[in-house]
């Protein structure tokens, strides 16, 4: 038995110590909005926060969870889509087929939490994950409006793991 918090609700599981994180949060809670991607951590669509940073879920194993941690998903960053980023992400139509795009709004939540104006250069550096669409451009663009900045994140690319 595990105790997770998460979005905001205590939630008890019965489940292995070494079950991934992500299997608990899809299967046994229903939350489908975090996504299976690559299974090892690198493509991100399994992307939450773990206390305000993100993790990539589908590696992180539920025996490594205190119950005091909080876990957020996609479905709790915001009751109705109001957060500035998935305002942003709606404006610019930054989705093509939208399957990373949860991770990725996830990714980009955290970084204007850390560092509120970021710069290309830091956009760049903490959006990690892969969008197999190539909407790089519209995501660091997505990620300024949400910001503010003026800067409509246009030059250059944003990263992408190869």
């Amino acid at each position: 038995m595990a105790r997770l918090n998460i979005n905001g609700q205590n939630r008890d599981v019965q489940v292995a110590a070494d079950t991934p994180l992500l299997w608990v949060i899809r299967e046994q809670l229903g939350l489908t909005g975090t996504k299976y991607g690559c299974g090892v951590a690198q493509c991100g669509a399994c992307s939450v926060h773990l206390n305000g940073e993100v993790v990539r879920s589908c590696s992180m194993r539920v025996g490594d969870v205190r119950p005091t941690d909080r876990i957020v998903t996609i479905e709790g960053l915001s009751p109705n889509s109001s957060h500035p980023v998935q305002r942003a992400w709606a404006a610019l139509d930054v989705p093509q087929c939208g399957f990373c795009q949860s991770g990725q709004i996830m990714a980009a939540a955290a970084l204007l939490r850390k560092t509120p104006r970021p710069t290309d250069k830091d956009i760049d550096e903490a959006m990690t994950n892969i969008c197999r669409c190539g909407t790089y451009q519209r995501i660091r663009a997505a990620v300024h409006q949400a910001a503010g900045n003026g800067n409509s994140g246009t030059s250059g690319r944003a990263n992408r793991k190869s």
